[in-house]
């Protein structure tokens, strides 16, 4: 008897996700259930899911070589960043968060540059893998990136790079570490800080400023899978330390099909444009909400 192509899907996944803890290929099943509704209550609590060990050790030193191979292909840029990633305001007060500007150093290796063949890539289009990230997130259906550049992305962080205060562009990012540094690039965020109703401006001050009480850290690991509402969470990488780098593979998916990040953040993470970006620059494009960013 032929398989259908979920099972064609949940096979292509055996060795590289540990399916018996993380049961992504069941979740129709009473386990595959209860898994789900418990990522979705720490993801309602905290705006985050980690699951720690998602990929087995055995896999795990194949990605990590994977993800070492990819990152001299990393274009880097150095940047000064307020939380937004827009200019500043003359009139709001120096204090205003969109007048905090911050150094930004890092390396992203482009979704045009990472093979149908490599591991990520083969995890990132699995059937499967959307599924379970859908499911999470409270989506039937979720799409790959429409941008070649951004779909699948490798964050390479060497020694004293690091991401400032900042909100992702899409309202959800899955990510997943491969490499460790020996020190710093630590991940902190203040959970649900802003809504689609409001910036909080005075709350997002105070984390600036050096408020820690309602951030929270995580000591994320290779191996584990990261799913994040980073759109409302205000979030940073610490510095790297040691002259080991950091890697992290980011899935980007979206609610709709065919999206496409903004040319001008292209241009400035991967030091280029494709095609589509070229094309949205002449004719325009809309974000689904008014955020500042």
């Amino acid at each position: 008897m032929p398989m259908t192509a979920t099972a064609q899907s949940a096979n292509a996944l055996d060795g590289l996700i540990d399916l018996e803890r993380y049961p992504i290929n069941e979740l129709a099943s009473s386990n595959g259930e209860a898994f789900i509704a418990d990522c979705r209550r720490q993801l309602e609590a905290d705006g985050c899911v980690v699951l720690k060990n998602f990929v087995p050790e055995e896999a795990l030193a194949r990605l990590e070589r994977e993800t070492e191979r990819l990152s001299p292909d990393a274009h880097y840029n150095q940047t000064e960043t307020n939380p937004y990633n827009s200019d500043g305001d003359p009139s709001l007060p120096a204090s205003h968060p969109k007048n905090r500007f911050d150094d930004r150093t890092n390396g992203f290796v482009a979704g045009d540059c990472i093979d149908h063949d490599t591991i990520i890539r083969q995890v990132y289009e699995n059937p499967a893998f959307q599924r379970f990230i859908g499911a999470v997130v409270g989506l039937e259906t979720i799409h790959q990136y429409a941008d070649p550049l951004a779909d699948l992305v490798v964050n390479v962080l060497r020694e004293g790079c690091q991401h400032p205060w900042h909100y992702d562009t899409n309202e959800f990012i899955v990510t997943m570490m491969t490499r460790q540094s020996h020190a710093g690039g630590r991940f902190e965020y203040a959970p649900g800080i802003r809504s689609p109703e409001g910036e909080n401006f005075a709350e997002v001050e105070k984390v600036i400023d050096g408020d820690r009480s309602r951030l929270k850290a995580l000591d994320l690991q290779p191996g584990d899978l990261q799913i994040f509402f980073g759109r409302y969470s205000l979030h940073r990488v610490t510095p790297v330390e040691g002259d080991k780098e950091r890697h992290t593979v980011i899935f980007a998916y979206a609610k709709e099909p065919g999206f496409v990040g903004r040319p001008e953040r292209a241009q400035r993470i991967f030091g280029r444009m494709a095609p589509v970006h070229e094309r949205i620059l002449k004719d325009g494009m809309q974000r689904s909400d008014s955020l500042a960013d």
